[in-house]
């Protein structure tokens, strides 16, 4: 079987983790192969980079930098060679955050995130840019999000945002919507941990990829 792409998004306390994990065991019961990983991070290089995004202070362009640089090699180590070996990748975000993130959250340069995604994303031996094949989308309003985490765990700096920060990242993914509709599933994170994963199965079983 050819390989498969599908990459969850949405601010934390959206509840995407839960039904990433949920998909992997339905794909694996069907007989599929699944790589599971995360952005940033998936490598030991990434991950160190990972820890430095969340936890020092830095600026935007230090920040889109360590990230881009963090999904280079996780293209390169992880993800392309899972999707040659005809295996499902799940990702636990992926570009569509940074331009949420940094783009959409911290305000940088939407054009220069434009730039760095074409450069990071083109590999040999693909005609187009490497993006997920299916983009499942968590919509939660923010404020929501925030009192589904309160006391969860410590924060890390993206955490601890104010409920404003994360309304331009909503918006951020909007936009990433907006301009590639086809490739987007967007579920809305508020209904029941029930009716969420009857979508998130839905948006699947629509491409075919599961019975």
């Amino acid at each position: 079987m050819a390989g498969l792409f599908i990459s969850f998004e949405g601010i934390d306390g959206a509840g995407k983790s839960t039904h990433i994990e949920g998909l992997a065991q339905a794909l694996r019961a069907a007989g599929r192969q699944v790589t599971l990983t995360r952005e940033p991070g998936g490598t030991p290089l990434a991950e160190k980079l990972r820890a430095l995004v969340l936890n020092d202070p830095m600026d935007a362009m230090t920040e889109a930098l360590l990230v881009f640089a963090a999904r280079r090699d996780h293209l390169q180590q992880l993800i392309e060679p899972a999707l040659a070996r005809g295996d499902v990748v799940l990702c636990d975000r992926y570009t569509d955050a940074t331009f949420a993130y940094q783009g959409g959250g911290r305000g940088f340069d939407l054009d220069m995130l434009t730039v760095l995604e074409r450069w990071v994303q083109a590999l040999p031996g693909i005609t187009a840019l490497r993006q997920p094949e299916l983009t499942v989308w968590f919509d939660l309003d923010p404020g929501i999000a925030a009192e589904r985490l309160a006391g969860a765990r410590v924060p890390d700096k993206f955490e601890a945002q104010p409920v404003e920060f994360f309304r331009r990242v909503a918006a951020g993914y909007a936009a990433r919507m907006a301009q590639e509709p086809r490739r987007f599933a967007r579920i809305d994170a508020a209904q029941s941990r029930e009716a969420v994963w009857h979508d998130v199965l839905k948006a699947v079983r629509a491409r075919g990829w599961l019975a």
